[in-house]
């Protein structure tokens, strides 16, 4: 029998999405206001306050790089335009603080939404902008960063990427990234393998004294994408602790036909090789990125495609260790589910097949919360 009022279960829920592109995609927008509603179809924006309310009470705000030249005068430039993004971040916070806040852990999440307000935590999507120093960790923390993704489509001085046209680099973790692992074990900064290879994430399972995120990740048993997981990983997640957080990205939850995408975005992203990325050259590759989506539209999504992510992830892994990681704003989105006002529609479709909401409130935030301490 159907939940009498499915909206007013999921605003009870503690719910929140690991894994969102706000700040690099809008916050630094000339006069973007993320007090404003905002429309998909009209700036292609998939965030801000008012679609928030009464849809999720927390997000992690992952401050992304795009990787360009791996020389010093290239890591100098993502990292103090990284540090820029945490600090426009951080003023937008405070601009909106009656109803946003910070949140630093997991009891900071719980209180944010007793007072009624949002609570933002900030992740990194990329070390890259990290450089070659370790001790950058610690500069990022001071910053608020509480997770740390290792790569993203290709192999940095971290770690492999699984989406490298290249292949391999390390054979796994590099030893720049084992130093990264022990730092964050020693600060308590959550590492998230989503876009790292498998080789990367069996030896990140082994150095990891704390469980391991994924925070927007798929499942390769039901869509073959390389930068989704198998069961055999999801099961070592699993076992020690880890939670898995469901993408949205197209193109990672169906299979799609070969079309000459995959071969365009390796040109885009290898052509940055050698490039320092200033806001003219990040701006160049802005549009040639569009040009690709425009070029290779996704495949078509539904959100009982999504729902069989999410189904084969409990399966496997069990309900205590998955979760939502959409990746709205970085590409992440399909009809039905295009922006954080359609959360609810999720815990619907999952109450009309039968979910409890005690399973619910796992899948939600519970899961989250036991990572973020």
């Amino acid at each position: 029998m159907a939940h009498p009022d499915p909206g007013a279960l999921h605003r009870r829920l503690f719910t929140i999405d690991t894994h969102i592109d706000t700040p690099t995609a809008s916050l630094v927008r000339p006069g973007w206001d993320f007090a404003a509603r905002h429309d998909l179809a009209a700036d292609g924006s998939q965030c801000d306050l008012p679609r928030m309310e009464g849809s999720i009470d927390a997000l992690v705000f992952a401050v992304f790089s795009t990787q360009g030249a791996r020389t010093p005068a290239g890591f100098a430039c993502s990292h103090e335009r990284a540090v820029q993004v945490f600090e426009r971040t951080h003023e937008v916070i405070r601009q909106n603080a009656a109803h946003c806040g910070l949140a630093l852990n997991a009891a900071d999440g719980r209180r944010l939404k007793a007072e009624g307000r949002r609570a933002l935590y900030l992740s990194i999507e990329n070390s890259y902008s990290l450089g070659l120093d370790a001790a950058n960790v610690a500069r990022f923390h001071a910053l608020g960063m509480r997770m740390l993704g290792l790569t993203h489509m290709l192999n940095n001085d971290v770690a492999d990427s699984s989406t490298d046209p290249r292949g391999p680099e390390w054979g796994g973790l590099s030893p720049l990234g084992r130093e990264l692992v022990a730092e964050c074990n020693r600060l308590g900064v959550l590492l998230d393998a989503s876009h790292a290879s498998d080789a990367a994430l069996w030896e990140l399972l082994e150095l990891a004294r704390r469980p391991v995120i994924l925070s927007h990740s798929g499942c390769r048993a039901v869509c073959d994408h390389p930068r989704n997981i198998g069961d055999e990983l999801l099961r070592a997640v699993a076992a020690r602790g880890g939670v898995i957080q469901l993408n949205a990205l197209p193109v990672a939850v169906v299979p799609a036909a070969e079309d000459g995408r995959t071969a365009a975005l390796a040109d885009l992203l290898l052509g940055l090789a050698d490039t320092v990325l200033t806001p003219a050259a990040l701006a160049a590759t802005g549009e040639g990125w569009h040009r690709i989506e425009t070029t290779y539209p996704n495949p078509a999504v539904t959100l009982d495609d999504y729902l069989k992510h999410i189904e084969h992830a409990v399966a496997v892994a069990g309900i205590n260790h998955v979760g939502i990681g959409c990746d709205f704003d970085g590409g992440g989105g399909f009809p039905g589910l295009n922006s954080v006002a359609d959360y609810p529609r999720i815990t619907a479709a999952l109450l009309a097949r039968g979910w409890s909401e005690s399973d619910l409130g796992k899948l939600w935030g519970g899961n989250t919360l036991r990572l973020l301490g």
